[in-house]
């Protein structure tokens, strides 16, 4: 009898020799309790937050919800930073594309940043739960039905009329600089992620001081202001630009990463370079 053709007797006598037996308990123990085990550079690549111990396994349960909270920002911000431009005539803060602002740019990232929250990465739940309710905000303030520079209009005029009170944009230029001082503490909380998404934050500061600053001049009515306008809103739109290209590039690095491509995009960690307070202690 060959030795294959005794193995396979042993196996359906429920009898298997030890060291085979042994050989495939061991094999069915590593494929049981095998786990993906990330470095800190995979998870910040990966989660856009420093990596932290939490309980459980719902990481290795669960999918990735950060890829899909950048796909809500990039395409609000994308088309905002080219309407801020003027390119192609476009205008009016791209009032055309306010139900994205509402369903990709604030549910998109807010739905994210709670399933960020559930597996336990606290900055980027924070990070897209805000910004995702900024997009609710920002629609909702060029939506005609919430009725927000309506309320600015003078009796007998159109709703529209709102739009160039000063006190409306008075206000509105103080909510723009308020997120663009809420982009500089998320700035410096991103300088142990990695460097691309560093970069998001250092852009966002100035280009929504660029447009705060937009609408207080046009808050001030001065004659011959309307060129220093059009030039902070077109300096915003581009800074926004360049916000929207390092979006786009640590979103196809995350997504190369998700689906294990053979080639991987650098994103120029920061988790080793700046260390924790509790790796330190």
């Amino acid at each position: 009898m060959s030795n294959s053709t005794e193995f396979e007797t042993f196996q359906a006598n429920g009898c298997v020799p030890d060291v085979e037996k042994n050989h495939m308990e061991a094999l069915r123990e590593i494929a049981t309790n095998r786990s993906v085990v990330m470095s800190a550079e995979q998870f910040e690549k990966l989660y856009l937050s420093p990596h932290n111990k939490v309980k459980g396994e719902l990481r290795q349960t669960y999918g990735n919800p950060t890829p899909m909270a950048l796909v809500g920002f990039l395409l609000c911000l994308q088309p905002l930073s080219c309407t801020l431009m003027g390119w192609r005539g476009a205008s009016n803060f791209a009032a055309s594309i306010i139900p994205a602002y509402f369903f990709l740019g604030g549910l998109l990232m807010f739905v994210s940043g709670l399933l960020e929250w559930v597996l336990g990465n606290s900055f980027s739940s924070i990070v897209f739960s805000s910004v995702g309710c900024f997009w609710f905000t920002f629609g909702g303030i060029l939506c005609p039905s919430f009725g927000t520079y309506g309320f600015y209009a003078k009796d007998g005029e159109p709703m529209q009329s709102g739009l160039a009170d000063p006190g409306f944009n008075a206000s509105l230029g103080f909510f723009l600089v308020s997120f663009g001082l809420y982009a500089l503490v998320l700035l410096v909380c991103s300088l142990r992620t990695n460097v691309v998404f560093v970069l998001i934050f250092l852009t966002l500061v100035p280009a929504f001081s660029c447009l705060g600053a937009a609408f207080w001049y046009m808050a001030e009515d001065i004659a011959g202001t309307t060129a220093t306008v059009t030039t902070l809103f077109q300096a915003g739109g581009a800074v926004l630009f360049v916000t929207c290209a390092c979006g786009w590039y640590i979103l196809l690095a995350i997504m190369l990463a998700i689906v294990d491509f053979p080639l991987q995009l650098p994103v120029g960690d920061l988790s080793t370079v700046i260390k924790g307070r509790s790796e330190r202690d």
